[in-house]
């Protein structure tokens, strides 16, 4: 049987900087692709696996995104944090974690969006958890991509043990802005602002932190054009335009 957890939280914090000006007056995780918002994307995406309860923070146009959740039915239950400072990702979840319990939960960019492929990606993520980790990252393979992602985030190795990309090194995944973590990752971190990637850093040192790639379709949504582009492959994937060799 699969582990399947019930809480999880969104991110949806950030300025949006990149997506500019469509997120002059909004927050990025209300731009909308196919028809619905980003946030209610993810909010789906958690309800299909079971979640029950989803934390959700803000701060750039906070009052859109409470304004948003309120007309929202459950499920699931959410819960807006405003953050008057922004914590960054680390902090943000660290200050979440009295909503989100003792058991392992999903973290999930507002701004991610993914189709799942045979099994549902959260699932996989659950799958692949057991006791020796603190995370499990969702991986996407880079050659996948229709967006400049640099050199990449990690290299795997064949038993979904990540591991950083060293300098001048180019490496075949990036972190697809969706895991599950565990409470104890984040135990001995700070007070206030710091980001996800230095629990991951201590927790990669333990060899406790394992990767998943994904097997469905997944965008990198950073600029207007990649919206764009997104909506486009999404309509070529309703009406079967072979144009677009987004697997």
């Amino acid at each position: 049987m699969i582990f399947a957890p019930h809480t999880a939280m969104v991110l949806a914090a950030g300025f949006g900087t990149r997506m500019r000006p469509l997120t002059d007056t909004t927050a990025k995780p209300l731009v909308k692709l196919g028809g619905r918002t980003l946030l209610d994307h993810a909010m789906d995406r958690l309800v299909a696996a079971g979640v029950e309860s989803v934390a959700v923070n803000a701060h750039w146009h906070a009052d859109s995104v409470a304004s948003h959740l309120a007309s929202r039915p459950p499920p699931p239950r959410t819960v807006l944090l405003r953050e008057k400072d922004l914590l960054d990702t680390g902090g943000a979840v660290r200050a979440a974690l009295p909503l989100l319990g003792a058991d392992p939960f999903f973290v999930v960019n507002g701004d991610a969006f993914w189709l799942n492929g045979p099994t549902l990606a959260l699932h996989r993520l659950a799958g692949a958890f057991d006791d020796t980790v603190d995370a499990v990252l969702l991986l996407q393979r880079t050659a996948h991509v229709h967006a400049d992602v640099g050199y990449g985030d990690f290299a795997l190795d064949k038993w979904g043990k990540p591991r950083r990309r060293r300098e001048r090194e180019v490496v075949p995944y990036i972190f697809a802005g969706v895991q599950l973590v565990h409470p104890r990752l984040l135990a001995g971190m700070p007070d206030g602002a710091f980001s996800m990637n230095r629990a991951w850093d201590a927790a990669l040192a333990a060899d406790r932190v394992r990767g998943v790639v994904h097997d469905g379709i997944w965008f990198h949504l950073s600029t207007p054009a990649d919206l764009a582009e997104a909506e486009q492959i999404l309509e070529a994937s309703v009406t079967g335009d072979a144009r677009w060799p987004w697997r």
